[in-house]
């Protein structure tokens, strides 16, 4: 892998020369969420040249973090027991970074993938094991995910499924995770606009949802 070479030798300065390049970590931020095509990748970083991607996508390959996965008849890109390791990182960057958010600028966008990591981000297992389980469908601009909630197990994946509550959003749903925004507020406002299911299943949502901004 040619990596930028900072002349110093610790493993933050090693760490920094795999995953530290523009939009290496956000990849990694969408393959946490499963495996994708090129394609998928490109979709969910509308902002991303193609011959960037491909370029970090051939340097996080030379690195062991990823990997090429045939399946069937087409290519998916996956990361590998190495690049799962992030996870934890990027959850505590997301965690840190949630603190520096303000209003979205008009021309931000929330992707399901990165919703997904943001939920697993603020995931309250504790609260979560005193109350009911709870299925919710959110969908962000044209994706969706099908969020499972069972006691302090968290699943959260694209697609549908049977749920309790579905609702739809975009980037100021980080106001009701945060507690800036009631959950009543949220929907009377259109930050949340309710799908399925009871308007006070958000309030459940907003409470296994948590991160002090």
């Amino acid at each position: 892998m040619v990596a930028r070479d900072y002349g110093q030798y610790d493993g933050i300065t090693r760490g920094l020369e795999l995953v530290g390049e523009r939009w290496a970590l956000l990849i990694v931020r969408d393959l946490l969420v499963g495996p994708r095509r090129y394609g998928e990748l490109a979709a969910g970083l509308p902002r991303i040249p193609s011959n960037i991607l491909a370029a970090r996508l051939k340097e996080l390959q030379a690195a062991g973090i990823i990997r090429r996965a045939p399946r069937s008849r087409i290519i998916l890109y996956e990361l590998t027991p190495y690049g799962r390791e992030l996870e934890p990182i990027v959850l505590a960057l997301g965690a840190w970074g949630f603190k520096a958010m303000e209003d979205p600028r008009e021309e931000q966008i929330v992707t399901a993938d990165s919703m997904a990591i943001s939920l697993r981000t603020a995931f309250q297992p504790q609260v979560a094991a005193t109350l009911p389980s709870t299925a919710y469908g959110a969908r962000f601009g044209e994706g969706g995910l099908f969020i499972r909630v069972d006691g302090q197990t968290l699943s959260v994946t694209r697609g549908e499924g049977p749920v309790d509550f579905a609702f739809a959003s975009g980037p100021g749903l980080h106001r009701l995770i945060s507690g800036e925004l009631a959950p009543e507020r949220a929907i009377e406002t259109g930050v949340v606009e309710v799908l399925r299911g009871p308007d006070d299943l958000l309030a459940r949502f907003a409470s296994t949802f948590h991160l002090a901004a």
